[in-house]
């Protein structure tokens, strides 16, 4: 199965986090991306860091260890699907976090994070939480 790393899980393994560490070893052999949304997100915080030149070079280097996924027509077709369907029951989801969603749905990708209330109320996702808990079953 292939992963794809949220923005958090990606903070917490620059910061050192151990148990993102050991998870990332533990899969080291498993496909890992992460989003455009993702890496945008990365760079945006690299950039408002005080030490940007820095922070960058990291965000930089994250670029040639995981491929990272462009917001195409099948992610945009699943984040239109979600966005109306979830809007018609009152639930708001943010719209990164939808195409962050959309892209692990369209690529049968289970989705790494440690956010897991942004995503919960996706039905139809598939989430680990490298931080804390591992496999997460979404209601």
């Amino acid at each position: 199965m292939a992963y794809l790393i949220d923005t958090n899980i990606i903070i917490y393994s620059l910061k050192n986090d151990e148990n993102v560490q050991t998870r990332f070893l533990e899969h080291e052999k498993a496909p890992k991306y992460i989003s455009i949304i993702t890496y945008g997100e990365l760079l945006y915080g690299a950039k408002k860091s005080k030490q940007i030149e820095k922070n960058c070079a990291k965000i930089y280097r994250i670029k040639n260890l995981f491929p990272i996924i462009p917001i195409d027509l099948p992610i945009i077709e699943i984040f239109s699907d979600l966005k109306s369907k979830y809007r018609k029951t009152g639930t708001v989801i943010a719209d990164f976090d939808l195409l962050i969603a959309s892209t692990a749905l369209t690529y049968n990708q289970i989705l790494v994070t440690n956010n897991i209330k942004h995503f919960e109320k996706i039905e139809e996702i598939k989430m680990e939480d490298w931080k804390n808990r591992g496999p997460v079953q979404t209601p």
